[in-house]
């Protein structure tokens, strides 16, 4: 009897190409219409000859760079090139399924920014100014950042955070009012994380207490925010203004040698003690959401609240400690409004900013410097909007303002990347 031998099995070229995930080209498309919009909008149309003026120095800086001029359509085909070759790479690892490093959309980012300021500049005898640009955009991230990282640390945990606008109201009001009573800039805005704090008790009480649906809570919540502090408004703080609503401001605390850089330091180191604890609060959750037991209990609580009893969490109570502190950082930034801009309180000041701080953290997927980076993205964009209704640009405002909800309705529709909530938020949980 002749023994048969059996060889094992030879992995076949198209089983193995069967297993691999169809290649999704979303992001070279993108890269592409964009490089091709700032060759045919930004580089073939405008006239030639022309030049931009940009300013790197303001006054009182240490080291003073003067303003130059640079060749608009040159400028502009060599900005072109980099981002036609930053698409090319793009495409090449997209073809051979390779990941690309953040600073890809970092550099084609500022590309085509620089791009489009060179064609606003072209010609019109106007000095387009950056450090003030980039300072103002992180002045205005302020509230958009905080806001975004209480959303991060609520929903996180399962609890979707919709009172971010009134935490921020919320905030500002105290702030103004400790911080006039007091006449201390640094006490209103001690003050401002508790009343933040004290509307996610609220939310936390009716969402895992009384399992209240946390969206319609959230908006209530803002609502009743805004009739109290426009009736104290109304009623006490306009009738004694001077004791109940004096305006005061966070004085700049610059940091020697860092804030004589150029543009680097006027940017990030010449800022107020709020700016800087939103660094810390920045670097302090990224670490804490994904590199702690807290931050590791938070998410399976978040995704998989049954499994995370199972082995002895505190569902509820992990909840309810989440959404306080949520609360509290975005009182924090409801400050900015207030005591961190030199400004009395106003009614309804917030303005929508926490919803757009939602949007923020959405579009930064549920990630502390995701969310950090999409707030970014917001203040920069509307800054810009008032830097060239400064110097007198022909571009419409609303244009560049409309421009991050429409990145944000992409992103939420999956066509910049997969967007996935916790899986248990908003709901529940019933032991």
């Amino acid at each position: 009897m002749s023994a048969v031998t059996t060889r094992p099995p030879e992995p076949v070229q198209e089983e193995r190409a069967a297993v691999l995930a169809p290649i999704s080209w979303r992001w070279p498309i993108l890269y592409g219409v964009l490089a091709l919009l700032a060759l045919v909008f930004f580089t073939l149309l405008p006239e030639t000859g022309q030049s931009t003026t940009y300013q790197l120095s303001r006054g009182g800086d240490a080291w003073s760079i003067p303003n130059f001029a640079v060749p608009s359509t040159l400028s502009n085909w060599v900005l072109v090139a980099i981002m036609a070759a930053l698409t090319a790479y793009v495409t090449y690892a997209t073809m051979n399924r390779r990941s690309v490093g953040k600073w890809v959309p970092i550099l084609f980012g500022i590309a085509f920014v620089l791009t489009f300021l060179t064609w606003v500049g072209a010609g019109r005898g106007t000095v387009i100014p950056i450090t003030t640009l980039l300072s103002g955009a992180l002045a205005l991230s302020v509230p958009l950042v905080f806001g975004a990282l209480a959303g991060v640390v609520c929903e996180r945990s399962g609890i979707i955070n919709i009172a971010i606008e009134g935490q921020l109201l919320s905030g500002a009001f105290l702030a103004a009012v400790i911080g006039s009573l007091t006449s201390s800039a640094y006490l209103g805005m001690i003050a401002a994380p508790l009343a933040g704090a004290l509307v996610g008790v609220l939310l936390a009480f009716f969402a895992v207490r009384y399992w209240v649906d946390q969206i319609i809570v959230g908006v209530v919540l803002n609502v009743l925010v805004i009739g109290v502090t426009s009736f104290l408004f109304s009623t006490v703080l306009t009738e004694n203004k001077a004791t109940w609503n004096a305006s005061q401001r966070l004085p700049d605390l610059p940091i020697p040698l860092l804030s004589e850089i150029p543009i680097i330091g006027p940017v990030l180191f010449r800022q107020t003690l709020l700016v800087y604890l939103m660094y810390a609060v920045v670097i302090f959750l990224q670490i804490w959401v994904f590199r702690s037991r807290w931050g590791l209990r938070m998410r399976a609580v978040g995704e998989h609240p049954k499994a995370a009893d199972t082995v002895g969490i505190k569902v509820n109570r992990t909840r309810v400690v989440n959404t306080i502190l949520g609360g509290a950082i975005a009182g924090l930034g409801g400050a900015f409004f207030t005591v961190g801009s030199g400004l009395a309180f106003g009614k309804e000041m917030s303005a929508g900013q926490g919803y757009i701080a939602l949007a923020a953290m959405i579009l930064g997927k549920w990630n502390p410097t995701g969310a950090v980076a999409a707030a970014l993205l917001f203040g920069f964009s509307k800054n810009l909007g008032n830097v060239l209704s400064t110097i007198g640009s022909t571009v419409p405002s609303e244009f560049l303002l409309m421009l991050p909800y429409a990145v944000t309705i992409f992103a939420v529709a999956g066509l910049v990347g997969r967007v996935r909530a916790p899986a248990s938020e908003n709901i529940p949980y019933i032991k």
